[in-house]
């Protein structure tokens, strides 16, 4: 059983919508109780997935999995927003277990079953956001930037339209650190392993028309590290999109525990940009 995320009382939480034939295809949505389908209120959508590096989740007593996501979508339903909580393969080791592409395959199939469905909960369409946590926050880059030529499933804005990507400290550049951080998901055994990380690099779909993004990201990260996340805005901009942005959080690491400060200005910059798009509150 894929646990389901716990946002506390004022919440309905629609556990475990399949988006796909495979157990860990998951979503959660949660909404203000008095919104969604019963309700009358339209509001902003959050599309997200957690961290865990592709290879950990629900499955391996791991603290991953989206349940495990509340520092995220507390804020986003704080600021407005209904919220899709997503689970995903990962290369766990068990049978169900799968390496890359498979979160990014996914990711995209979670986006559109999200698009599909937002009427039903009265989200609007307009305002649909997506973000993630260390590999979900790559995995929340590659929704909004990949192309139909990438052959990995539905893309924006032709099957669905993101209003914005909010990267949360997301590895940017997958080649560069196929034996770092990305090595459990892009094994030495997997055949074509060089291919396949040139496929879900969101460096390889740098093209002007990706939507409006900011990266927020701790100063000091060298997990998914700082220079790739600068890299990769910079990219962007070369490319003629000036909707692009890095803030970094002074102090903090990989993630946003610590220093004391690291959320409070995580969330600001978060939401300031947001808000600023007419996005959430």
């Amino acid at each position: 059983m894929v646990p389901v995320s716990n946002p506390g009382p004022g919440y309905t939480v629609g556990a475990n919508f399949p988006y796909g034939p495979e157990t860990s295809q998951r979503i959660d949505v949660i909404y203000p109780t008095g919104a969604g389908p019963k309700g009358t209120q339209v509001l902003p959508v959050v599309l997200m997935f957690h961290g865990g590096a592709w290879i950990h989740s629900y499955t391996n007593n791991y603290p991953s999995g989206k349940d495990h996501m509340s520092t995220f979508f507390d804020r986003f339903l704080a600021h407005g927003f209904m919220v899709c909580n997503a689970e995903y393969r990962v290369n766990d080791n068990t049978a169900a277990g799968a390496p890359a592409p498979a979160a990014v395959q996914d990711a995209l199939l979670a986006a559109k079953w999200c698009w599909d469905y937002m009427d039903y909960f009265h989200g609007d369409k307009t305002k649909y956001v997506v973000t993630g946590a260390s590999a979900g926050g790559h995995l929340a880059l590659m929704v909004g930037m990949t192309t139909p030529a990438a052959m990995l499933g539905p893309t924006s804005p032709t099957d669905f339209t993101i209003a914005a990507i909010v990267d949360g400290y997301g590895p940017a550049d997958i080649e560069a650190e196929i034996n770092a951080v990305a090595a459990g998901w892009i094994p030495a055994t997997l055949p074509n392993r060089a291919a396949i990380a040139k496929e879900v690099n969101p460096m390889t779909y740098v093209q002007k028309g990706v939507p409006p993004l900011i990266v927020v990201q701790g100063a000091n990260d060298t997990t998914a590290p700082v220079a790739d996340s600068q890299k990769l805005v910079a990219n962007l901009m070369a490319a003629g999109d000036m909707d692009v942005t890095i803030h970094l959080v002074a102090g903090a690491g990989h993630g946003f525990a610590t220093p004391a400060t690291a959320w409070p200005d995580a969330e600001s910059a978060m939401f300031t940009w947001l808000t600023g798009k007419g996005i959430g509150k």
